[in-house]
C-alpha cells in the first residue's frame, strides 16, 4: 500500500503516482473537449482603438489600396484583381521584402476584404498588415 519496508532503517513513504496521472488525464481531455464549445456563439462588439503601433508608409514598402469602387492601386498604379498578385510578387523580390501593408476603405464590407486577404493568401502572400488611421475622438 502506501509504505514499504524495504530498507532497514524503517518505514519508507511512497506516493503512488498513477492515480494522479490517470486524474490529470481525464482533466486534460475534458478541458481539450470543452475548450472550443465555449467560442461558439459569442456575440462580439469589436472595439474601436484610439491608439495603434504607428506606421510610416513609404516608397520601398509594399501598399495595395483597395477603393471602396473596387478598384486596386498598389503605389500609385491602377491594376486589375488578376494582375495584382504578380505585381506584389514582382515588387517583393525588388523590394527585398515579403509584408504587403493593405490599405482597405472604411465603406468597404467586411466580407469583401476577407476575400481579398484570402485571393492573395492563396497566391502565396501571407504576412498582409492591415493599415489603419488613429480615431482622434
Amino acid at each position: 500500500m502506501g509504505f514499504s519496508t524495504k530498507k532497514k532503517g524503517g518505514a519508507i513513504a511512497d506516493i503512488n503516482v498513477t492515480p494522479l496521472v490517470d486524474v490529470m488525464l481525464v482533466l486534460l481531455v475534458i478541458f481539450m473537449i470543452t475548450a472550443p464549445l465555449m467560442l461558439n456563439g459569442i456575440k462580439l462588439d469589436l472595439p474601436k482603438t484610439k491608439e495603434v503601433n504607428p506606421i510610416n508608409l513609404n516608397t520601398t514598402q509594399v501598399v495595395l489600396s483597395y477603393t471602396k469602387a473596387g478598384d486596386y492601386f498598389l503605389g500609385k498604379d491602377k491594376f486589375l484583381r488578376e494582375e495584382i498578385t504578380s505585381e506584389i510578387t514582382a515588387k517583393f523580390k525588388a523590394d527585398k521584402t515579403d509584408t504587403l501593408f493593405l490599405r482597405a476603405d472604411f465603406e468597404l464590407s467586411y466580407g469583401k476584404v476577407a476575400s481579398l486577404m484570402s485571393y492573395l493568401k492563396r497566391a502565396g502572400i501571407t504576412k498582409i498588415a492591415l493599415v489603419t488611421e488613429i480615431d482622434k475622438k
